[in-house]
């Protein structure tokens, strides 16, 4: 087997001389087969690595270097068994990122168990040795269930605090935008959004340009960034720049992301001077128009090149960055970070982010309703604490630890030792989340 040996049953790599410092790593099978798709493109500059805790996954595979992690038999769709395979894998998992890699992209499909439990370990080793890592995952399809759907975003938060930046693909828009194409067309289109990452990075960190981008470029947009947008755009003929630009900033198949919000940006603009005119100096005022929409405090980075290669006369490759998990809205807290009674409407909200812009079932409005008793109803703090919560904001757990904090305020005044009945029916009065899911 190229590129590997069988220790004690187990496949695992060897380190082969390799002076490439770009490396693309497939975790379980949705990422393995991502990755397949990428070898078999025959891109340049970058090397491979697939990793699976599924034996015969690996074999199959048409990248030689392999890492199998436990006894090959999968993890059955369980995370947590994944993630106790690579924790026990980790010495393997290091020497299998090789020596000169400075960058590395993780794709996996979440909802799974290999790729959604042993990717974030993958990320935190990698990050250890300073090196640059991008996750580039895929989320479940809404007829999969709410199950899935739930163990993916798990999958993505843990993966989130791991790596500098995470590229989320929702499997449900292949749906929307390719539904003629047949399902394994679809699913290369998603493949794709890894091909168009790694390629474009390469091509920054290897052009030769009369304004030159290089690796720490990269690194400035792409470090602790959140969630970015890598992508390419390309025209020709009339308002051939904005065309690209606006084809670069589209980006159909990431989760839904403003990239007018993000914090870092870097543009480059390559243009084939044996098609058309070569790039004019007013065609610049396009550009400056594009960047009008952003923050003044945006960080920004620029490259320009000739490349005689180009099918069309203008190429613009974006790297944006600075958004959080969850697009331009506030920050949904992790599952195991909330109290057992709201992790259910926890969940309900986090589908709701990251599947609200795709078609799906009317959402209903969930009501919480509280009784109080005639005390309660008396009781100026409890009035108090109610108006400064924001609404919107506010979980079952909130509302009941305002009930009890008021109540102990007002025993504490009044000298009372036992504390109040939670609940009681004498006098109804409804207080209402707000919260649409």
């Amino acid at each position: 087997m190229p590129g590997n040996i069988i220790s004690d049953n187990i496949i695992v790599p060897v380190n082969l001389p390799d002076d490439t410092i770009i490396k693309v790593i497939g975790v379980g099978g949705g990422g393995c087969n991502a990755a397949a798709h990428m070898f078999r493109q025959g891109i340049h500059d970058v090397s491979f690595l697939v990793c699976n805790t599924d034996r015969k996954h690996l074999e199959d595979s048409p990248i030689g270097n392999k890492l199998q992690l436990g006894p090959g038999l999968g993890a059955g769709g369980r995370p947590e068994v994944a993630r106790k395979l690579a924790e026990d894998s980790v010495e393997a998992i290091d020497n299998a990122l090789g020596e000169t890699t400075k960058m590395i992209f993780i794709t996996a499909g979440m909802g799974g168990g290999t790729g959604t439990g042993a990717s974030p370990v993958i990320a935190r080793e990698a990050r250890k040795r300073g090196i640059l890592t991008v996750g580039i995952v895929t989320i479940p399809f809404l007829y999969e269930g709410f199950k899935q759907i739930d163990k993916a975003l798990d999958g993505v938060e843990r993966l989130a605090d791991e790596v500098d930046s995470l590229l989320v693909i929702n499997n449900q828009r292949l749906l929307e935008i390719y539904p003629h194409l047949s399902v394994m067309d679809g699913f290369k289109k998603a493949d794709d959004t890894l091909l168009v990452a790694a390629k474009s990075i390469v091509e920054i960190i290897t052009m030769s340009g009369t304004m030159n981008l290089d690796f720490e470029d990269v690194r400035m947009v792409l470090e602790d960034s959140g969630v970015a947008i890598i992508s390419t755009g390309q025209s020709s003929g009339e308002g051939r720049l904005s065309k690209a630009i606006a084809e670069a900033v589209k980006s159909p198949l990431l989760n839904h992301n403003d990239i007018y919000h993000s914090t870092r940006f870097l543009m480059n603009i390559s243009f084939n001077p044996k098609l058309g005119n070569g790039l004019m100096m007013e065609e610049l005022s396009e550009v400056e128009a594009f960047m009008n929409s952003f923050s003044k405090e945006i960080e920004t980075k620029w490259g320009l090149e000739e490349n005689e290669e180009l099918p069309e006369e203008i190429k613009v490759t974006i790297l944006a960055s600075g958004f959080g998990v969850y697009g331009n809205r506030e920050r949904v807290e992790p599952i195991e970070n909330v109290p057992d009674l709201d992790r259910e409407e926890q969940r309900e909200v986090r589908r709701y982010r990251f599947y609200q812009d795709v078609n799906s079932k009317p959402r209903k409005r969930r009501r919480h309703i509280f009784l109080y008793d005639m005390d309660d109803l008396e009781n100026e703090e409890l009035a108090k604490l109610i108006d400064d919560s924001v609404t919107n904001e506010r979980s079952r757990q909130d509302l009941q630890d305002i009930i009890m904090a008021s109540r102990k305020e007002k025993a504490f005044e009044l000298d009372i030792n036992n504390e109040l009945p939670l609940m009681n029916s004498d006098v109804p009065m409804e207080i209402t989340n707000g919260v649409d899911l």
